[in-house]
């Protein structure tokens, strides 16, 4: 027969409650690390395992926030997921992750599942421009917040970089250096990061008087295999672009690898794209990258996430609508050769 917290306690020489708070710590209640200690030692003794299940049956709160990505074999998402595990874990939460596989249709499904499991919130990166799935969720009282896009026409908060500013400041970069001709590399306009930093771009050639070229704006997907294909397109134009912004790694990475195969020892362009990682010190044509804080964004999203779970707990809910809350990252404009090398020279 499976032992009770009350055969804990009774090794223990505690109560029930404490036994319950060293378990199922919350910061509210501290335990005296003495008394946690002889808790923990008895538990292990009697190889008591807490029944999660019925402990969230009392108090309706499940502990679990659920974390729903396009997808997961990209970086800069686990990056964003580290950062809120971070601070859901130092909050006595757990995650649930799950990809969306890029696919709203799936989202929806992956999401309804989700709430069906009674997580207590939710942390989103949307998967395209439809969010009328999280709006109606949202309105049935599920905390929800969005990070790196966001869905308009819905009142949700989110967490996202200055995607504006920040292209405004490659492109500007590029244009310091000289280069006139300038392409947009990638993006689904549907998308609210890739629109923003298309903005940032055309913004800064506007200032310097520079009206782009149809062919300069290659929207078009933000995977590998986009990046190659509209970079390949771009080399068969009589006078390619000189040089380019790259939408985000994939994209820039796609670049990089079409430039290979065209052969050559010198990349015959130079590219300035978002999103810093491993890579970036092998990638010939790089110029330019612009930082983002991919795990202090998810810390931020965690935080909100937890702030909404807390206010809804704390509230009723027709008096829990605060207004809706962007929080917008500075991104950091990195000059390649800070890594040594002597990229896009």
């Amino acid at each position: 027969m499976g032992k009770t917290i009350r055969d804990v306690a009774a090794v223990a020489g505690v109560s029930t409650a404490t036994v319950s708070r060293v378990l199922a710590p919350e910061r509210s209640m501290p335990v005296a690390e003495k008394t946690r200690n002889r808790v923990m030692a008895a538990a292990e003794k009697l190889g008591y395992r807490m029944n999660y299940t019925a402990r969230s049956l009392k108090r309706q709160s499940t502990m679990t926030v659920a974390v729903v990505f396009p997808e997961l074999a990209n970086d800069f998402f686990m990056d964003v997921a580290e950062g809120i595990e971070k601070e859901l874990h130092a909050e006595g939460y757990t995650m649930l992750l799950s990809s969306s596989l890029n696919s709203v249709e799936e989202e929806k499904k992956r999401v309804s599942m989700l709430a069906d499991r009674m997580v207590d919130g939710m942390v989103i990166i949307p998967a395209g421009s439809r969010g009328e799935h999280f709006q109606s969720l949202s309105d049935q009282g599920m905390p929800i917040v969005l990070v790196d896009r966001i869905v308009e026409g819905t009142e949700l908060d989110g967490v996202t970089s200055d995607n504006e500013e920040g292209t405004f400041r490659l492109t500007k970069a590029l244009l310091s250096d000289g280069f006139r001709r300038i392409a947009f590399v990638g993006g689904e306009i549907t998308l609210s990061a890739a629109r923003e930093r298309l903005s940032g771009y055309a913004r800064a050639l506007a200032e310097a008087g520079i009206k782009p070229e149809p062919s300069w704006i290659c929207l078009g997907g933000m995977e590998v295999e986009d990046g190659y294909r509209l970079m390949a397109n771009l080399l068969k134009e009589r006078n390619p672009p000189e040089a380019m912004v790259a939408v985000n790694l994939l994209v820039h990475l796609g670049m990089e690898r079409c430039l290979l195969d065209s052969g050559g020892s010198k990349p015959r362009v130079v590219i300035a794209g978002f999103d810093e990682s491993r890579y970036t010190p092998f990638l010939p044509a790089c110029r330019y990258i612009a930082s983002q804080d991919a795990v202090g964004m998810g810390m931020k999203a965690g935080q909100r996430i937890i702030e909404k779970i807390r206010e809804k707990r704390a509230l009723n809910f027709e008096n829990n609508k605060s207004g809706v809350r962007i929080i917008r990252l500075p991104v950091t404009i990195i000059n390649a050769n800070a890594y040594g090398g002597k990229n896009g020279s």
